[in-house]
């Protein structure tokens, strides 16, 4: 019961009734492409006070919540929304949506080691076998790389290079299924487009369609 002045409701948790009826809040679902940067957590919230990604979302109007997961190193495509079934199809395992990344890794990889990949590689959790792994650059020292995943198991690229014997030092998401972070600033957010999510459920569902 609320006998204060100012007090404030919270549409997600509370339930409202006036002259005991209960009053429903309307919620618009909201679905967003944000370009991580290095340093911030996937949470809500994190006990070690370090940066969170709502920290940079500005301006929108109502809670939303991370898609899946990019550790505290990594940055690139994170999506957020507070439609729960939607979340719940794009980050489950079983619907396979696939999501391409940029790594840069120390040394370049020899023959062995792509086939390595190629083969997957064996870890405590399962097997670590990207798709479509190709060189992209190659540096003095480093090397970066481009491959796609359909898993999200945690930090699963950075163990898998690892297992070679090779250190990730830049890891970056380039897109989820339809959706890429194209020209969108590090830091900046955009609403996903009509397209862009109707992609993604038809993926979820086992369409296939095209995109780059």
């Amino acid at each position: 019961m609320v006998n204060k002045l100012g007090a404030k409701a919270d549409g997600d948790r509370d339930v409202i009734r006036v002259d005991g009826n209960i009053i429903s809040v309307e919620k618009t679902n909201l679905y967003i492409a944000l370009n991580k940067p290095p340093g911030y957590v996937t949470t809500l919230c994190d006990p070690q006070k370090r940066p969170t990604v709502v920290d940079l979302l500005s301006g929108v109007p109502e809670r939303v919540y991370p898609v899946g997961r990019l550790d505290y190193d990594s940055g690139g495509l994170l999506l957020l929304t507070n439609d729960g079934d939607f979340a719940q199809k794009i980050q489950h395992p079983r619907f396979q949506i696939p999501k391409v990344y940029r790594v840069k890794i120390q040394g370049r990889l020899s023959k062995e080691e792509f086939k390595k990949l190629n083969e997957g590689i064996k870890l405590p959790d399962g097997v670590f076998r990207p798709e479509q792994v190709r060189l992209e650059k190659i540096n003095e020292r480093s090397c970066w790389l481009q491959l796609t995943l359909r898993e999200g198991k945690n930090r699963i690229i950075r163990r898998g290079f690892e297992a070679l014997g090779r250190r990730v030092s830049r890891l970056q998401r380039k897109s989820v299924g339809p959706v890429s972070i194209g020209s969108l600033k590090e830091g900046s957010w955009r609403d996903l487009t009509g397209k862009e999510i109707e992609g993604l459920l038809d993926l979820a569902a086992g369409k296939k369609i095209k995109f780059s």
